[in-house]
């Protein structure tokens, strides 16, 4: 029956208590225990079963429960503690102010930073301001809307934004289902269940017109508008703003949009994407904001250049041009994905179907619009890439750590072919995680008492870093013990509700509460569940694995106290594998199956519905944090991060963010980095080498024992953990890198070049048209070299080239000499450029210009020198901007002392004696 009228009821509560509504709103009491404590003191059971949800809690609460607290001074005392916590947060965020050195631009946000986290966002229009799209944000466990590391890493984005007080809001959707609740059947596959999401239970704010009535945009779709309302979502400092999908007059497809997380057919896929740029930028522009950057978190949100630039040319009069100069100079992508299968990719009938309009706008042919989204131009028949299209439209690309960067620049090299792979513009900003959000409460005031309380954000070149070993060893280790305590009696208590869930038997339910034991050394492995992650890698070798879990490994090690019974293993493993992902699931369920085949329910476990929560609890309580991904496709891997701030050694493949820390120290590398064709023989190889890490290092070192019962060798590995790696792979490091690597620049950029309505932007659209109209007239004449191939080292070689300018000027190119070792191959490998100095016009030519450079090798072998030219412009990115590099080849002619030489010039390099 449908209602005539629909009342958004919100939990009444006495004034005394008003405070509890403002904790409950603002996401700061996910990261911050004394809040959530409060929460938990009003109503414990509540607290749990309400998901953590504390909107949902004071909502359901009895009213006789709340004048009881109303009238408890210890209660009232921590409530008024934490408010006022909340209140110092919001006023004490001085990092950007600290670091943005622009006068002009510190005071216009001097005001920003008082209203910001008031309803009307208006406030965000002030002055600079970021815009970060994610197609998932994992926030909290009470707000379902995410599946992973990607969204995990977009909250503790925004917290981490929050915390260093930058002008930065987070746009996403409001899925109604958000991603599957997982649970297990009687034979151990996969199901999946849909919880719809109440929306008014959860921590949001529906955005809202001046005359009280919801504030919705429009999308153009096929011969329909669809409709969203905007949804907020108070991330401390940080507003994040959901579009919903799930109205009327929306038909019932429309509605479906924003239902699920990577859910449905590509249709649906592209509805969602549009919804999520283009709806996404107009509804920033119907909030008052206006944005100077825009940060794509991977490629979903690609289509919001193509929205910005629509703007632009319909409302200031600019051509495509110019347009697509302003939103390229503004907008940044960052790549997680370090495989092509990963990548978005949509028919070019399908994208011209659902955005052709855009190209009739931009006066775009079919194929120039095509274009825009994929790598090889010339492939008429090749799909719309969402990556290519970020791409193609961003002043900053990064990968998410060192090897994916890497990783990133082969895949995508062929958007830059005339370019060496190590010069490729695709950089690094190594991902992190939140400290606050999780490392555990009793850890973070054991971190407080000895670090100080800015162990969260100090870099790592601080003092207070080595502090770490002045904790006391017992003190560490009992903490650790309490960790692992609470872990498994969680796991004990879920095991139970989910067995109870599927009608277990009553033996079942009594084997559950004796899983796992809380003295044993304890393995965590927690990922979603896809086949290159390798999950059941640990499971190759089930007879040597068995014994690792009984504790019957062969080797000893000398001086161990304890005897063999208690050298026992146990594994806690979680995640889900995609609902369509049918070898993941069958990971799961190979799982399940060994556990009961092989009786080992008390020493492996699986835990169903991994989420935000469990996660918190795994990393804290877990001895060792397992990854054996096949290398090189992890592109990051924040989990192993989250255990490390918790102090737990990483026991990992090197890749991703592992590759980058101190393995040795913190923990154990299986292999050395290599990379295999024969995959079977790669988990071979590394089954092995997890065993033998396992049986000789890791599980003799856990055991050693001191006459006082600690591990003193395992804890200087926790201490070295906590030292190196908190201060370098979170997410305080991370964002400020991004602030000031990306976000301060490209916002200046962007202001740049819109003033003077747009001036700087039309007249280097206006040098781009001229400079690829006369690039190719360019020639390199010569290149004259003061010696022959056989130098010395540091010996200086004078070089001078001769560039044929034709139509072009010298202000329009820059001349670089590109020298560096010479490989098997005979290419240079990682050259070096160098800039050659402009020495004016050869008397004889008008229209050929002199460029000079001294040289020297710092090395000997075969070292070999070439020359390019590049365009050079003040507002350009980067001179690989445009695409066009001109280098010397065969044809050009070269002398020394009247010697003709090839495209690359080869020295023998020898030290002089």
């Amino acid at each position: 029956m449908k209602p005539i009228r629909t009342f958004n009821v919100s939990p009444s509560l006495p004034a005394r208590l008003e405070p509890l509504r403002r904790l409950a709103y603002n996401l700061h009491w996910d990261w911050n225990y004394e809040t959530k404590d409060l929460f938990a003191r009003l109503d414990r059971d509540l607290w749990e079963s309400s998901r953590y949800n504390p909107v949902l809690m004071l909502g359901t609460i009895s009213q006789e429960r709340l004048r009881e607290v109303a009238e408890d001074e210890g209660f009232l005392a921590q409530m008024d503690r934490a408010a006022q916590q909340l209140e110092n947060y919001i006023q004490e965020r001085t990092w950007y102010r600290q670091h943005r050195n622009n006068p002009t631009r510190l005071a216009a946000n001097a005001q920003l930073r008082q209203t910001r986290t008031q309803t009307d966002s208006t406030a965000l229009t002030a002055s600079e301001c970021y815009a970060y799209f994610s197609a998932e944000f994992g926030l909290t466990s009470c707000l379902p809307i995410y599946s992973g590391g990607l969204g995990v890493l977009a909250g503790d984005h925004l917290k981490s934004a929050s915390d260093l007080g930058l002008p930065l809001v987070g746009v996403g959707l409001l899925y109604q289902e958000g991603y599957f609740a997982q649970y297990l059947n009687a034979d151990g596959w996969q199901q999946e269940r849909y919880p719809i999401n109440d929306f008014y239970n959860m921590p949001l704010h529906l955005e809202r017109n001046a005359d009280g009535s919801e504030l919705r945009i429009t999308v153009d779709y096929p011969g329909r508008a669809v409709y969203a309302r905007v949804w907020r979502v108070q991330v401390g400092t940080i507003p994040l703003y959901l579009l919903d999908t799930n109205i009327a007059p929306n038909s019932q497809y429309d509605q479906d949009i924003t239902d699920e997380l990577y859910g449905g057919d590509l249709d649906l896929r592209i509805h969602q994407e549009i919804m999520l740029g283009i709806g996404g930028v107009r509804m920033l522009r119907a909030l008052g904001l206006q944005p100077t950057v825009y940060h794509m978190n991977e490629g979903h949100s690609a289509f919001l250049a193509l929205e910005r630039i629509r703007f632009m040319i319909e409302e200031d009069g600019l051509t495509f041009a110019q347009a697509r100069q302003v939103a390229q100079a503004s907008q940044l992508f960052t790549t997680h994905t370090p495989v092509p299968a990963g990548i978005d990719l949509f028919p070019p009938d399908k994208i011209i179907y659902y955005l052709g309009y855009y190209a009739d706008l931009f006066r775009l042919s079919r194929e120039e619009f095509l274009s825009l989204g994929r790598e090889n131009t010339g492939d008429l028949a090749s799909p719309f890439s969402m990556a290519v299209l970020a791409l193609r439209m961003a002043a900053f690309v990064n990968g998410v750590s060192q090897l994916h960067s890497a990783v990133s620049r082969s895949m995508f090299k062929g958007l830059w072919s005339t370019l060496p792979l190590n010069e490729v513009p695709i950089t690094a900003i190594t991902n992190g995680v939140h400290a606050h959000s999780c490392v555990a409460k009793t850890t973070q005031e054991l971190y407080d008492r000895y670090l100080g309380p800015s162990w969260s954000q100090a870099p790592a070149h601080h003092p207070l870093w080595e502090r770490v070993n002045s904790i006391p060893d017992e003190e560490l280790w009992r903490n650790h013990e309490r960790c692992r305590t609470e872990l498994i009696v969680f796991v004990r208590a879920w095991m139970q509700k989910n067995l109870r869930d599927r009608g277990a038997s009553p033996i079942e339910l009594a084997e559950a509460q004796e899983i796992l034991d809380p003295t044993v050394l304890t393995i965590g492995f927690a990922r979603r569940f896809a086949t290159y992650k390798r999950a059941t890698l640990f499971m190759r070798d089930s007879d040597r694995l068995k014994r690792i879990l009984l504790g019957l490994q062969a080797d000893r090690v000398q001086g161990d106290r304890l005897n063999s019974k208690k050298r026992t293993v146990q594994f806690v493993i979680a995640g889900k594998a995609h609902p369509k992902d049918i070898p993941g699931k069958e990971l799961i369920r190979d799982i399940i199956h060994f556990v009961r085949e092989e009786g080992m329910q008390h020493h492996v476990v699986f835990i169903p519905n991994y989420d935000v929560h469990i996660a918190r609890l795994m990393v804290a309580g877990c001895d060792i944090w397992l990854n054996n991904p096949r290398r090189p496709r992890e592109a990051s891997g924040t989990s192993g991060m989250k255990a490390a701030m918790n102090g737990l050694p990483n026991l990992s493949v090197l890749d991703g963010w592992w590759d980058e820390a101190d393995y040795a120290r913190t923990g154990w590398a299986i292999g050395h980095g290599e990379d295999y064709d024969d995959l079977t023989y790669q988990d071979d190889v590394e089954a092995n080498a997890l065993y033998d890490l396992l049986e000789q290092e890791v599980v003799p070192l856990f055991y050693d024992r001191d006459e006082e019962g600690l591990p003193r060798e395992w804890l200087k590995k926790m201490k070295d953990a906590i030292r190196l790696n908190c201060p370098t792979f979170n997410t305080a490091r991370m964002v400020g890198e991004y602030a000031q690597r990306a976000y301060f620049p490209l916002s200046d950029r962007c202001i740049a070049l819109a003033a003077d309505h747009y001036a700087p932007a039309k007249a280097l659209a206006d040098w781009k048209t001229y400079l690829f109209e006369h690039w190719y007239e360019m020639k390199i004449e010569g290149i004259d070299i003061s010696t022959t191939t056989d130098v010395k080292v540091d010996q200086v070689i004078a070089v001078k080239a001769r560039i044929n300018l034709g139509a072009l000027t010298p202000d329009d190119i820059q001349v670089e000499l590109y020298q560096g070792a010479v490989n098997a191959e005979g290419e240079i490998a990682d050259g070096v450029p160098m800039v050659m100095a402009y020495q004016g016009q050869d008397p004889a030519h008008a229209t050929v210009a002199l460029y000079t450079v001294d040289v020297a090798y710092s090395s000997s072998g075969l070292q070999g020198l070439t020359l390019r030219v590049l365009p050079r412009h003040d507002n350009l990115i980067h001179p690989f901007e445009p695409g066009l590099t001109l280098w010397a080849d065969h044809s050009t002619p070269s002398t020394v002392r009247d010697l003709h030489l090839d495209e690359v010039r080869y020295h023998e390099v020898s030290f002089k004696s």
